[in-house]
């Protein structure tokens, strides 16, 4: 399966990604992850990335959909989660794959209602030395501020205020939600409710993919 997941900051992408890596045999890939990598193995794509975001520029779409052709080289199935990001970048991804010869199985839509992504992100807490993450309102600790395996205490990330999580809502609206109709033009959108349980979701996706394989 090749798969973009796409919705809101706290939708749920990553765990999805995550969850269905084997069941789809699909990769999860990951753009914050892929830069991070090149940046600290200073490969030359991740030294001209650093530039960039040492000026305090957004990295080039170019350097970006290089970084991620290596990756989908290395890749039977994918998952991308974080990109593409604006309408511009999927026509770039768009190009990068009939380059290739890949076909691009569907877009799934996550959808969740705007207060109950605030909710569900301000509750968020993260392990600071494993990257672990909890939420106060669905997958809470054991014991309230401890992360259950290693005694340690656990942070609210900046990412997770709630001022800073209203602002990267506004930022998916204005530039990622586009993408909706972009990818619905092409019939390759799958839409699911996003705030169901994490296993109805996984199901969700399975049954429609399923379904759209069946009817191709």
């Amino acid at each position: 399966m090749r798969l973009i997941f796409l919705g809101p900051p706290g939708a749920g992408k990553g765990t999805q990604a995550r969850i269905l890596a084997s069941r789809l045999s699909a990769r999860q890939i990951s753009t914050g992850d892929i830069l991070r990598e090149h940046r600290e193995r200073r490969t030359e794509l991740g030294k001209s990335a650093e530039q960039f975001m040492q000026a305090g520029e957004l990295v080039p779409d170019e350097l970006i959909i290089k970084m991620i052709e290596r990756e989908l080289a290395a890749a039977e199935g994918f998952t991308l989660d974080g990109f593409p990001r604006t309408v511009a970048q999927a026509e770039a991804f768009d190009a990068l794959l009939a380059k290739n010869g890949w076909n691009l199985d569907a877009v799934v839509l996550f959808q969740a209602d705007r207060e109950a992504l605030l909710k569900r992100l301000t509750s968020r807490w993260t392990n600071p030395r494993t990257g672990r993450t909890y939420n106060a309102l669905s997958h809470p600790p054991r014991t309230a501020g401890i992360d259950d395996d290693d005694g340690g205490p656990l942070v609210q990330r900046e990412d997770d205020l709630p001022q800073t999580v209203a602002k990267r809502l506004e930022v998916y609206d204005a530039q990622t939600k586009p993408l909706i109709d972009y990818y619905r033009i092409k019939g390759k959108l799958l839409r699911v409710n996003a705030l169901q349980s994490v296993d109805a979701v996984s199901e969700s996706i399975t049954e429609g993919l399923r379904a759209r394989a069946a009817a191709s």
